[in-house]
């Protein structure tokens, strides 16, 4: 199984690169990872940008081992559905990230990207919807919900990853010193509201919970990054190795 890169070469960010040097690494791979992440409350314990860094993070190590080239994050996406505002949050309707991820993946492709890998972590079917359903002249997009990749026995996806073990566990691994464990409120939703979460309806976040789904009084760093090598080696397996 492949492992995180922890090699002497960095990412290729085309943030960081001009088009000639974006030209010839297209050239030789025509592929780019499009991180799409969201700002949103994942519980008192989380910083509103736990999707994003997770994914941030694989794009960037996937980038750097194999030398793929790596887009500009995009910070937003269709938000769970809670019973107040939170501080900080912010998303976009589902037309609306899928209008602007049509537009972005159009430029890319007329520059010359024939395949498409998005990461994210946010698993409600409307942020979802809007990424499989991109349209392309040509090129391959291939969407990863990194969420859905989980080691047998582990926290059952029935329950919805959302501030809960896995999430919390795979931040304290990635940057420990945003996670604020000692504020971690367990909550199990039940069958309706998970079915509610997943389809991005009303009720998603319940009113009695803590803004977060799940058990993260169980997470670990240890666990995170036993689980981060696990997710990490399954899709270099199936996307990047040949």
């Amino acid at each position: 199984m492949s492992q995180p890169a922890v090699s002497q070469r960095s990412p290729l960010s085309i943030k960081y690169l001009r088009p000639d040097e974006v030209r010839l690494h297209l050239s030789r791979d025509p592929r780019l990872i499009v991180p799409v992440g969201t700002t949103e409350h994942h519980g008192p314990h989380l910083p509103l940008g736990c999707d994003t860094i997770i994914v941030e993070r694989l794009a960037d190590d996937l980038s750097a081992e194999f030398q793929v080239l790596r887009a500009p994050t995009i910070e937003y996406g269709v938000n769970a559905a809670t019973p107040e505002h939170y501080p900080g949050s912010a998303g976009v309707r589902r037309k609306t990230l899928h209008r602007l991820l049509n537009d972005l993946v159009g430029a890319w492709e007329a520059s010359g990207v024939e395949e498409f890998i998005i990461l994210t972590a946010h698993g409600q079917d409307p942020h979802q919807e809007a990424l499989s359903t991109l349209r392309t002249r040509k090129a391959r997009v291939r969407t990863v919900d990194v969420f859905s990749i989980y080691p047998e026995g582990d926290e059952p996806m029935e329950v919805p990853v959302h501030g809960g073990a896995l999430d919390t566990s795979l931040l304290m691994y990635l940057q420990g010193d945003l996670v604020a464990l000692e504020r971690a409120q367990d909550y199990l939703p039940s069958r309706r509201i998970a079915r509610r979460y997943f389809s991005g309806r009303r009720g998603a976040i319940p009113k009695d919970s803590p803004g977060s789904l799940g058990r993260p009084s169980q997470a670990t760093a240890e666990r995170g990054r036993q689980l981060y090598r696990f997710i990490y080696g399954k899709i270099a397996a199936a996307l990047f190795s040949s």
